[in-house]
């Protein structure tokens, strides 16, 4: 018995539809999960550029308020300051005056500026006999210690303004040596 293409098994037809039927289900339902798929992530770009958008207006927003609130501070420590010039001022015109009164006026302007800095947040510390701290000195000298302890500061040649937490500049100090 010889195979003849007429001859050969073949499905159903009724079996080739259903299973393209199937295929043609599955494909639009394939289809539509990419289709919800790309309106996610096209919905997820969106939200994307809207959050980045959002973080650049905060970063700008913050930036100008950052410079504002410098701006002001800078006017503020300025316009503190101003009595102070014009104790200078006032010194400078009364040159001709007697040196004893133009002295008077000079302290008095010192003290307002101190207390200036005090009220800025940068108080004059005194720093004779402290022990040497380099962290709040600056040591440009060394002498024979004498009387006093190694280490101990015994002369402030220029000095520190600040607290130990905000320090402006630390105090230039000569320090007793220890024997050598």
């Amino acid at each position: 018995m010889s195979l003849t293409p007429s001859s050969a098994p073949t499905e159903p037809p009724a079996a080739q539809e259903t299973s393209r039927e199937e295929v043609d289900a599955a494909l639009c339902a394939l289809m539509t999960r990419i289709a919800e798929a790309e309106d996610r992530r096209s919905a997820a770009e969106d939200q994307l550029r809207r959050v980045l958008a959002e973080a650049e207006n905060l970063r700008r927003r913050t930036a100008n308020e950052v410079e504002r609130a410098r701006a002001e501070e800078r006017a503020r420590v300025a316009a503190a300051w101003l009595p102070v010039l014009d104790g200078l001022d006032l010194a400078l015109e009364h040159a001709d005056a007697d040196p004893t009164a133009i002295v008077a006026g000079v302290e008095a302007v010192r003290a307002q500026a101190l207390n200036l800095l005090a009220q800025l947040g940068f108080p004059r510390r005194n720093e004779d006999g402290a022990a040497f701290d380099p962290t709040r000195h600056h040591a440009v000298a060394t002498q024979p210690a004498g009387d006093a302890e190694p280490g101990t500061v015994l002369r402030v040649l220029r000095p520190a303004y600040g607290d130990a937490d905000r320090q402006l500049r630390p105090a230039a100090v000569v320090v007793a040596a220890g024997d050598t």
